[in-house]
């Protein structure tokens, strides 16, 4: 099984926002040290405590700190943006990086309504018209000279990998239309996944001959070493889940001690146990089985693991033992 790294750069109560940067960086030089197969950063706008605004541009800085792992943008939310502006960051990311850079796409708007409206006109309108936003974007990838005019400059000899990310029928039939690869964002879905993945291998339209399906499934993860640590070590960004939720506490992620603190009401308890049903929370076996047995439920070789915590010494003690468990099974 294949791991890889989901990272929305959170900004703990005790961190600037340069160190939550600095923090991505580590991880992902660990990552690729541990054999993880990419390091993705998520895309949020105006969201107090994350710091990935700018994925394309964090991801230079963390290429320059790295040498062989994936780097991608995980999703660049293409309603926003023209195609041909994505396809030339990727292009000079691909440049820079040979044979390291996915692309990948999204419909979310990333924040607020607020956010949206400063981003971009028309989101909605952009949003219907995602399948040929797509379809744009993948021609100037492919360096389709035939149907472009334009070059997306520079050109990179080993071009980017894309991805379409979503939780939807309408990302998974979409992907499979256009022969891409395709995301499961299951820490965030209420959808059955398996459904929307059969849906995609069934229908799955290859560009060119040879292309195939692929399939990766993001989870939300936290590992240590025993099942009591990993439940103490999660309660910091559930409990910052629910004080986002009613807009109060801190903007940034509060530490154990001021978690377990936090008084719940009985609705907050209900909420917090649901929650933890879309996350695998346990030591490194107990980790190891639900990986497996969530990678066989969605025919996936490759997991892709977003392990939120407090500190970043959790942050990388989740992710080892992780990848220890699943590489030497």
């Amino acid at each position: 099984m294949k791991l890889s790294i989901l990272d929305p750069s959170p900004v703990s109560s005790n961190q600037t926002a340069q160190q939550a940067l600095q923090n991505s960086r580590a991880l992902a030089q660990m990552g690729e040290k541990w054999g993880y197969t990419r390091y993705w950063m998520t895309e949020h706008h105006d969201l107090p405590g994350l710091a990935c605004s700018a994925p394309e541009v964090v991801l230079s800085y963390i290429g320059a700190h790295t040498e062989s792992i994936r780097l991608g943008t995980g999703a660049m939310l293409l309603p926003h943006y023209k195609p041909f502006k994505v396809a030339e960051i990727h292009h000079t990311l691909a440049t820079l990086f040979p044979g390291r850079i996915d692309v990948g796409m999204g419909r979310a708007p990333g924040g607020s309504a607020e956010v949206t409206n400063a981003l971009s006109d028309q989101f909605l309108q952009q949003v219907f018209k995602m399948p040929e936003l797509v379809e744009e974007l993948l021609q100037f990838l492919e360096q389709d000279t035939e149907n472009n005019r334009l070059s997306a400059s520079p050109l990179p000899d080993i071009k980017p990998e894309p991805w379409l990310l979503g939780t939807s029928k309408k990302s998974s039939r979409l992907a499979a239309e256009k022969g891409i690869a395709y995301a499961f964002a299951h820490f965030m879905s209420d959808n059955d996944g398996r459904e929307l993945i059969q849906q995609y291998l069934k229908n799955f339209q290859p560009r060119k001959e040879g292309d195939r399906p692929k399939v990766l499934v993001a989870v939300s993860v936290i590992c240590a070493d025993t099942n009591e640590k990993a439940n103490e070590v999660a309660l910091s960004s559930l409990i910052w889940s629910l004080q986002k939720e009613k807009g109060e506490g801190k903007e940034e992620m509060p530490s154990i001690a001021d978690a377990k603190q936090y008084e719940l009401s009985d609705v907050e308890r209900q909420k917090l146990a649901k929650m933890k049903q879309k996350m695998v929370i346990g030591n490194r076996k107990e980790v190891n089985r639900e990986l497996i047995e969530i990678s066989s439920k969605y025919q996936t070789d490759e997991i892709m693991v977003i392990s939120t915590t407090y500190s970043l010494e959790d942050i990388l003690k989740s992710y080892w033992l992780i990848s220890e468990e699943v590489n030497h099974s």
